[in-house]
């Protein structure tokens, strides 16, 4: 960190979580948690250590140790079955929205974006409900989880809300040790079990538990691995619109003017009829899906660069204009920035966790991690992509030893203009020491704060 005169404490990085840490209230957030943790450490302080440790850059294992705690507290924390990181990360978000409000616009509505990404853990062999995952873009099975995640967006910023590691429903594809436990009493035992069942379900309990803590959406928008009738069915019982992309199966029908189609049969009668494809998509209609009883509008857009191909997008909501339909769909995208960028500059697949409770922890402390970014991103004028800000912040970090650091301290002591009010001489000495602690590690500041009061 630079020294003190020349330091903006605004600017840096310690002072910037602590205003995310204000502006979400972490400390209220935590208390809401399940955390039965005898222990005289903070979980806050923790969570504070960790958000550093990634813009740091480092593992956890070349991170310098807490001053407030050892690094196996941290770990046997993280490994904590009994804290309910996905309600932290749900209460996170909804503060997070709240509170940047006043930089969104509030004509447009929120939505809910649900997506996975694959966990790859290579090397690992015995790690509990470890699976072979399919990986779309090796279009192979690699060792890993799926991270089903649940983000939010107003088309100006995306969040993610909450997350689920996802292990394989089929017990042959599961190489790893088995659960610890299945305890449905327990919070551990229900996530493992949660890991196991099908993603579109798991998908729904994700939805329903962000609307249980508050978060306020209207849509959700998926892609073609989660669209189906029933999909659309349960959505509609919980009073959202699903906005998602259509498999060209042979097994789903939708009916449309008395007869029976599939996707690809319905596409041919459009276009058998003489239609004329409009300006920004091809056709558009209203069917009914034949195992839900659902009335559907689909609409047929162009692939972009085939010619000869299409999209179809379909929504139970069908007064919806295409140009709607398909302008809402566009935001679907964004969560793919988020999975880049989390991988990318957070580490989100590359720690070396190896418990599975940990794992979760990992996620959604990753997760903490860019709403933070994101919260920054949309005060700072100019727009800045979220690799910007992780860098900004970065080189905010300190990058002088504390010897150096208490040298400028007692210098900045020395030329203090010596004053007739004691009380005045009082408040430039706190002001000083205050902001010397505030530039420090927070290991080092705590320890320093604790000599200080044990003195």
């Amino acid at each position: 960190m630079a020294s003190i005169p020349q330091n903006k404490i605004e600017k840096s990085s310690f002072k910037i979580i602590t205003q995310f840490c204000a502006l979400a209230h972490l400390p209220a957030l935590v208390r809401l948690l399940n955390d039965h943790r005898h222990s005289n450490v903070s979980l806050t302080a923790i969570l504070i250590w960790l958000l550093k440790v990634i813009f740091q850059r480092r593992t956890l294992y070349r991170a310098e140790a807490p001053g407030m705690c050892t690094k196996r507290t941290v770990y046997n924390i993280l490994n904590d079955g009994r804290i309910n990181w996905q309600r932290l990360s749900c209460l996170l978000a909804q503060r997070v929205i709240t509170g940047l409000a006043q930089w969104l616009d509030a004509r447009k509505s929120g939505a809910l974006i649900i997506d996975d990404t694959l966990i790859s853990r290579l090397n690992a062999k015995q790690t509990e409900l470890l699976a072979n995952t399919f990986d779309h873009d090796r279009q192979r099975y690699l060792k890993g989880y799926r991270g089903l995640t649940l983000a939010w967006s107003n088309g100006q910023l995306v969040l993610p809300v909450t997350t689920a590691v996802l292990s394989s429903q089929k017990a042959r594809n599961r190489v790893g040790t088995p659960a610890k436990t299945l305890d449905q009493r327990t919070l551990a035992g229900q996530r493992r079990a949660q890991a196991m069942r099908p993603m579109p379900a798991v998908a729904l309990e994700l939805i329903k538990q962000a609307r249980a803590n508050r978060l306020k959406a209207k849509y959700v928008l998926f892609d073609s691995w989660f669209t189906s009738p029933k999909m659309f069915a349960a959505l509609n019982d919980q009073k959202l619109i699903g906005i998602g992309m259509l498999k060209r199966t042979k097994k789903i029908y939708y009916r449309y003017r008395g007869r029976q189609y599939t996707v690809k049969t319905l596409y041919q009668y459009l276009r058998q009829s003489h239609r004329q494809p409009r300006a920004d998509y091809l056709y558009s209609c209203v069917v009914q899906a034949a195992t839900a009883k659902l009335p559907l509008r689909l609409v047929f857009v162009a692939k972009r660069h085939c010619a000869n191909d299409y999209l179809v997008l379909a929504t139970t909501k069908t007064n919806l204009t295409p140009a709607a339909i398909i302008q809402l769909y566009s935001r679907r995208w964004q969560i793919e920035n988020y999975f880049k960028a989390a991988k990318q500059y957070l580490r989100l697949d590359q720690t070396q966790i190896q418990d599975y409770d940990g794992l979760c922890a990992h996620m959604a402390v990753t997760m903490m991690t860019y709403d933070l970014l994101a919260w920054q991103q949309r005060r700072q004028p100019g727009d800045p992509t979220i690799g910007d800000i992780f860098y900004q912040l970065d080189t905010l970090l300190p990058i002088i030893d504390l010897a150096t650091a208490i040298g400028q301290l007692l210098g900045e002591l020395t030329n203090l203009k010596v004053t007739k009010s004691p009380a005045n001489m009082t408040a430039q000495i706190k002001t000083l020491i205050d902001q010397f602690l505030n530039g420090l590690s927070i290991q080092t500041s705590a320890l320093i704060t604790l000599s200080m009061s044990n003195s």
